[in-house]
């Protein structure tokens, strides 16, 4: 059986067939809320914002272009709304209530070595949500988005050697926090 493309989605959505977007919804909730909620460490922000991110995805699948790949478009619109939010009002950080992305040999994996899994991953998130919001969102962009220097310069609108500096600063930051944790 063969999957819908996302592009067949988008162009069947914007044809008035609103079934084809909650499939988009489906597919890619799970990658927006963890962009949402690894940038501002409070689920109930996370979600609110997934659910904005989707909203405002709708109402702009109008002049979406359809040679760019639907996942990162709506993955940025979110990192967006992440860091407006940030911007706006301090949220406080928590710990992750749930871990949702354990590696695959978890399974095959002896409870003792996912028990140590879960805690490093939970204080690594715990690290990067203590960074402030433009460091936080430079670390988002580049290690989870995968984007360029230059992508990241254009999201945000700053100079290339601010981004730089941002993730220099950010990942010097993360280094000396994570040297007073060991890791197993």
């Amino acid at each position: 059986m063969s999957q819908t493309s996302d592009r067949a989605l988008v162009k069947q959505t914007r044809a008035g067939q609103t079934e084809a977007y909650g499939e988009l919804v489906q597919r890619y909730q799970n990658t927006v809320f963890n962009v949402c909620y690894r940038l501002l460490g409070e689920r109930r922000d996370a979600e609110d914002l997934t659910q904005e991110a989707f909203i405002r995805a709708f109402q702009r699948l109008a002049s979406y272009d359809l040679e760019r790949h639907f996942g990162p478009w709506i993955r940025r619109m979110a990192a967006n709304l992440c860091y407006n939010h940030l911007k706006i009002a301090a949220s406080p950080h928590h710990l992750l209530d749930e871990e949702r992305d354990y590696p695959a040999n978890t399974q095959k994996s002896s409870p003792e070595v996912e028990r140590i899994y879960v805690e490093n991953k939970e204080f690594l998130r715990e690290v990067i949500t203590s960074l402030p919001a433009h460091y936080r969102m430079a670390i988002e962009l580049r290690h989870y988005q995968e984007l360029s220097y230059a992508e990241i310069s254009a999201e945000l609108n700053l100079p290339l050697s601010d981004v730089k500096s941002h993730l220099f600063r950010a990942r010097k930051q993360l280094a000396k926090r994570l040297k007073i944790h060991e890791f197993a």
